[in-house]
């Protein structure tokens, strides 16, 4: 499996809206580079992108790519899009809490 950036989130700007979870209603846009790199912010925000240095990316079936990325915050965010319903599952977590996540993506 390659875990380098895939094809299908690589060069691509996503938002994740999520259902469950600590940041359930909120929508976060997501642009993941083809270099490696992903930034991220607050969705309808006018605020910075944060950038991180790399994210890795894997299909997992013809529907479903795993992503993932540790953001400078000490957070580390891995979430399974699934392109057949536009669902996301995930977790979240630091050195001292963990969260699963429920979302959409578009």
């Amino acid at each position: 499996m390659n875990a380098t950036p895939s094809g299908r989130v690589s060069g691509k700007t996503m938002k994740f809206t999520w259902t469950d979870g600590p940041t359930k209603g909120e929508s976060h846009e997501h642009r993941f580079h083809p270099d490696g790199s992903v930034e991220f912010r607050k969705a309808d925000t006018k605020g910075d992108f944060q950038r991180e240095p790399r994210y890795a990316a894997a299909r997992v079936s013809d529907d479903v790519d795993i992503v993932s990325y540790l953001a400078s915050s000490g957070y580390t965010l891995t979430v399974a899009l699934n392109y057949a319903d536009k669902s996301i599952v995930g977790f979240a977590s630091n050195d001292k809490q963990w969260f699963p996540l429920k979302g959409k993506f578009e």
